[in-house]
C-alpha cells in the first residue's frame, strides 16, 4: 500500500516535467501540414505558420487581389521574402490552395484553373513552415522540395546562393514581380549586379565581388548570426567576407531564442542589401522594423540602368532621380525611370557631314556614362565639341582628362546608356549633347527636359519668381504707390494751408 502510494506520488511530481517534455513535440507537430489541408483568403485560416510565429506562408494581399508567398510576420508591416510564381497576375479572395491528397501543391483559382506551386518527382505526404523560413514539403521523412532552392529576391539565414542561381529585383516594396536587376553568383566565382535585358557584360556589371574561383566553385552564403560571405563550396572555406557585421551574438544560450533575424535582398532599386530584424518576444514573437547591416554600394546613381536611356541619374535630397538629357523628353512623365526619347529629327548629312546649322551643342558637367565609346582620340574641349558636332554618327561626346593628365575626347552614339551626374568624381568632365536648334528653346525651358546649368533642387518652401513680366508688374505697381503716396502728401498739404488762412482771417475781423 505505501508503495502505491510512492508510485503514485512519484508519477504526479513527475507529470509537469512530462508535459514540458511533451509540450514542444505537440507544438512541433501541431506545425505539420497534412495532406487535403487548405487555406483561403476568405477563410479563417489563410496561411500556415511556423513554429515560432515569425515567418507565414500562405495568401498576402498585393494590389488588387492576393499571391502566394513567404512573410516575415511584423510589429508594424509584413516583410514578404519569397512569391510564388511571381510574375502571375493576383488571384481573387475566392482561390484556394491545398495540399491535396495525391500530395501536390496545388492552387485553385474562382474560375476553376489549377496551378501546381511546386513541382515534384514524388508526391508529398506533408509540409512545414519552419523557423528558418523554409517551406518544405516531405515524401515521409525526406525533403522533396523547398523555397529555399527556389529564391526570388531574397535569401534567408542558413540559405545558399548556389553558382549559377540569381536573385532578381521586385518592381516595389508592394508589387513583387519580377523588377529590373539581378544577382548572379557566376560559374567562375563572381558575384555579380546586372541590369536585366542585358547581355551581361563586363560594361552592364555595376558591382560584383571581386571573387574568381580558378576552377572551383563559390557560393553566397548567409548565416543566422548576420555573417554574408563567399564560400568555396568543395572545401567550406571562407573567400570573402561581404558583410562587416554578424559572426555571434545573436542568439541566447539559454533558452536558444532568436534576438535576431537576418536576410539578404536585391531592392527595386538595384542595389543588394543585408538587413536585421529584431525580435519582440513582447508581441507575440513578431519581429521589428528592418535595419540595414551592410550595402553593395552607397550610391544609388551607381546602379546601371537605374535610369533609361538618354536620361541621366542624379542625387536630390540624397535620393536618386532621373532626368532627360537636352533635346529629349520623358517616355512616361509618371515613370521617369523608362528613360526619355529625342524631341527631334534628323536632318541628314551634307557630303558625309552633318548640317550645323540645324544643330547646336549643349554643355553638361560632372557628367559619366559607362557605355562604350565609338571613337576615342587626343583632342582640346572646343575641338572635341566641334567635332561631335560635325559628326552625323555622334549624339554625344565627353571630354576629359586620362591619367597622365592628356585631353581625351570619346564620342557616343545614341541613345545614351548608364549616365549619371557625379559631382564627387575626382576626375573632372565635361558632355556636350547635340540637339536641334528648332528645339533648342523647348530642350532647355521645356516641362520634360532640364536646364543643363548646374542644377539645384527647388526648395519646398520657397518660390522663387523668374518671371520678367511678373517682375516688371511687381515695379510698376510699386511705383504707381509711390506717386500716389506722394499726390496724396501734396493734397494734403494744400488743404491744411488753405484752412490756417482762414482761421487767420475770421480772428482778424
Amino acid at each position: 500500500m505505501a508503495s502505491n502510494s510512492t508510485s503514485t506520488l512519484f508519477f504526479l511530481l513527475l507529470l509537469p516535467v512530462l508535459f514540458v517534455c511533451v509540450t514542444p513535440q505537440q507544438q512541433k507537430h501541431s506545425t505539420q501540414i497534412n495532406l487535403d489541408s487548405s487555406i483561403s483568403p476568405r477563410s479563417p485560416r489563410s496561411s500556415w505558420s511556423s513554429p515560432s510565429g515569425y515567418f507565414q506562408f500562405g495568401f498576402y494581399h498585393e494590389g488588387s487581389g492576393f499571391k502566394i508567398g513567404i512573410w516575415l510576420v511584423g510589429t508594424e508591416q509584413n516583410t514578404v521574402v519569397w512569391t510564388a510564381n511571381r510574375d502571375d497576375p493576383p488571384v481573387t479572395s475566392n482561390a484556394i490552395l491545398s495540399l491535396d491528397q495525391n500530395g501536390r501543391l496545388l492552387l485553385r483559382t474562382e474560375h476553376g484553373q489549377k496551378k501546381i506551386i511546386a513541382n515534384t518527382t514524388y508526391s508529398a505526404t506533408s509540409a512545414s513552415m519552419l523557423d528558418s523560413g523554409n517551406f518544405v514539403l516531405y515524401n515521409r521523412s525526406h525533403i522533396i522540395w523547398e523555397s529555399f532552392k527556389y529564391p526570388t529576391d531574397t535569401i534567408l539565414g542558413d540559405q545558399v546562393l548556389s553558382a549559377g542561381q540569381e536573385l532578381f529585383s521586385s518592381q516595389s516594396d508592394t508589387d513583387h514581380s519580377t523588377g529590373r536587376f539581378h544577382l548572379k553568383m557566376q560559374l567562375d566565382g563572381n558575384l555579380v549586379l546586372y541590369p536585366i535585358n542585358t547581355d551581361d557584360s563586363s560594361i552592364d556589371a555595376y558591382w560584383d565581388s571581386e571573387t574568381f574561383g580558378n576552377g572551383f566553385k563559390f557560393h553566397l552564403y548567409l548565416n543566422r548570426t548576420g555573417l554574408l560571405a563567399i564560400m568555396n563550396t568543395s572545401s567550406s572555406e571562407m573567400v570573402s567576407r561581404l558583410s562587416l557585421g554578424g559572426g555571434g551574438g545573436s542568439s541566447s544560450s539559454e533558452n536558444n531564442q532568436k534576438v535576431a533575424l537576418y536576410r539578404a535582398t536585391l531592392d527595386s532599386d538595384g542595389i543588394f542589401r543585408l538587413y536585421s530584424h529584431g525580435v519582440d518576444d513582447k508581441n507575440n514573437g513578431k519581429v521589428k522594423e528592418a535595419v540595414m547591416v551592410w550595402k553593395a554600394l552607397k550610391n544609388p546613381c551607381e546602379v546601371q540602368g537605374f535610369c533609361g536611356i538618354n536620361s541621366f541619374c542624379t542625387i536630390f535630397d540624397e535620393q536618386p532621380n532621373c532626368l532627360c538629357i537636352p533635346g529629349s523628353d520623358y517616355v512616361d512623365f509618371n515613370q521617369k525611370t523608362l528613360g526619355c526619347l529625342r524631341n527631334y529629327t534628323d536632318e541628314g548629312c551634307v557630303d558625309g557631314k552633318e548640317n550645323t546649322t540645324f544643330y547646336g551643342m549643349e554643355k553638361m558637367d560632372n557628367i559619366l556614362w559607362g557605355d562604350i565609346d565609338y571613337m576615342e582620340a587626343s583632342m582640346s574641349m572646343e575641338e572635341c565639341k566641334n567635332s561631335c558636332l560635325e559628326d552625323c554618327n555622334c549624339g554625344a561626346a565627353l571630354f576629359e582628362q586620362d591619367d597622365y593628365g592628356r585631353d581625351l575626347c570619346k564620342k557616343q552614339k545614341l541613345p545614351l546608356r548608364y549616365v549619371r551626374r557625379d559631382f564627387g568624381n575626382s576626375i573632372s568632365t565635361t558632355a556636350f549633347i547635340k540637339l536641334s536648334k528648332m528645339n533648342e528653346t523647348k530642350s532647355i525651358n521645356g516641362t520634360n527636359s532640364v536646364p543643363t546649368t548646374e542644377l539645384v533642387p527647388p526648395r519646398r518652401t520657397q518660390q522663387v519668381i523668374t518671371s520678367k513680366k511678373v517682375l516688371i508688374q511687381i515695379l510698376v505697381t510699386v511705383v504707381v504707390f509711390v506717386i500716389f503716396s506722394f499726390v496724396s502728401l501734396a493734397i494734403s498739404g494744400i488743404y491744411i494751408f488753405k484752412i490756417r488762412i482762414l482761421r487767420e482771417a475770421i480772428e482778424i475781423d
